[in-house]
């Protein structure tokens, strides 16, 4: 059976879903799917509508049904769904009255196997049951946390012989993995639905999957520990503190040099007012790409200038953060070395020696530990903990992305208002 290339609309405006649905079927998409946020918020007439605008295209309904089989089955199928999908994780009294109901109205039905412990036992269940397909599906969530696998396909494609379908963080480079594993669909969301360019996107991961290459692609990617940094580096603060439900930055924290962008892992330095020794002695123990972050109480006087800049670009380090004051800002701003600091003055402290390095520090009212990412533009500052830097970076690169759709709907003669619906979401 060739592979089948199914787009998840995963949308929660209606015309926003039609207009990229158009783009992927003219990229080649064969399966059209009405994604869970997009049946949650229009209801069933995005079936309708799917199938009125493409009624020769094989329509999914991700209901993700747990309970009602027969009423949800019946109410997509008459809403115009070829395949219905339910999960895996309902009894066994729901999965068999969602086959049965399935029978009856015309529509297949898949079974997702999110969140199964036993997935292996499960499948083999679920097709004694006589499911039509089984999907295999790593959840937006864990795709956050860096959890994208392919090994579970092999091993269930190996055991049953139920088509398999396979979602999950897949783009124009893995596309031809899970191919390669024995999955017959693959589903794919957001390298195509928030692609500027949908009908190049949707051209380039069929041709992934049919010839079974690995296409380069720069976004849609999950980060892992060891690309980080690369990824916060195409990402401002505003990504990251909508990623981070709205993290405020660091309060009264300011950039000294305009057009310097900064990320790095926090060396931390506690200091006294005025007192700079502890700051250039952080500079010899920071790694290349380290940020220095300074807590010197937020008062004056200056305990970084020209000098401590020039140590520090000697040992390439990514910047330095002060909640304190700063002086030399005509020279570093030349340098174009990302400073940023709560106060500007021409007065220096003395090298007294007192504070520690490598401690938490509390900035503007936000703690930070060694070894935190610390992210500077022209917006402000903000601080990723580093146990947080995989999920937090991946959801920042998802704002991103999602960005990027709308950008291009709104020069394609849209407004914002028009094209997030904002009216229908506005709280009544």
């Amino acid at each position: 059976m060739k592979p089948i290339l199914q787009v998840a609309l995963d949308f929660v405006e209606l015309i926003r879903a039609l207009k990229l649905a158009e783009e992927a079927v003219d990229g080649g998409a064969d399966w059209l799917e009405a994604g869970t946020p997009l049946i949650k918020s229009v209801g069933l007439d995005c079936v309708r509508e799917l199938r009125k605008k493409f009624p020769h295209h094989t329509i999914i309904a991700d209901m993700k049904t747990m309970d009602v089989g027969r009423i949800e089955v019946e109410s997509a199928a008459k809403a115009g769904a070829d395949i219905v999908a339910v999960l895996g994780v309902a009894s066994n009294s729901t999965i068999r009255e969602c086959i049965q109901a399935g029978k009856h109205y015309g529509a297949k039905i898949m079974v997702d196997l999110l969140e199964v412990p036993d997935f292996l036992k499960r499948a083999k269940e679920i097709e004694q049951m006589g499911a039509d397909y089984l999907s295999l599906h790593t959840s937006i969530d864990e795709q956050m946390q860096g959890k994208i696998s392919f090994e579970k396909v092999n091993r269930v494609t190996q055991e049953v012989n139920t088509p398999v379908a396979v979602a999950g963080g897949i783009n124009s480079e893995n596309a031809y993995k899970v191919v390669e594993a024995g999955a017959t669909i693959i589903i794919v969301g957001g390298a195509i639905t928030k692609s500027e360019d949908a009908r190049k996107a949707t051209q380039e991961i069929s041709k992934a999957i049919d010839q079974k290459i690995s296409i380069k692609t720069k976004l849609f990617k999950r980060v892992t520990d060891e690309n980080i940094r690369e990824n916060l580096g195409k990402v401002s603060t505003a990504n990251i503190s909508d990623a981070m439900h709205r993290q405020e930055a660091l309060r009264e924290i300011f950039p000294i040099a305009s057009g310097t962008k900064m990320v790095g892992q926090a060396v931390t330095v506690r200091t006294y007012p005025g007192d700079w020794a502890k700051p250039v002695e952080a500079i010899d123990q920071a790694e290349e790409g380290d940020v220095v972050v300074i807590d010197a109480g937020g008062v004056g006087p200056a305990v970084w200038g020209e000098l401590a800049t020039h140590s520090a670009k000697q040992k390439n380090l990514a910047g330095v953060v002060i909640d304190g004051a700063i002086r030399d800002v005509t020279e570093i701003r030349r340098m174009k070395f990302p400073a940023f600091a709560k106060i500007i003055t021409p007065t220096a402290g003395e090298p007294k020696g007192l504070g520690e390095i490598d401690v938490p520090v509390n900035i503007s009212g936000t703690k930070v530990f060694p070894g935190d990412w610390v992210i500077g533009d022209e917006d402000g500052v903000v601080i990723i903990p580093n146990k947080k830097a995989v999920e937090f970076t991946n959801r920042a690169m998802d704002v991103l992305e999602r960005e990027n759709r709308i950008r291009k709907e709104i020069e394609e003669g849209g407004t914002l208002g028009k094209v997030t619906e904002l009216l229908k979401w506005e709280k009544k």
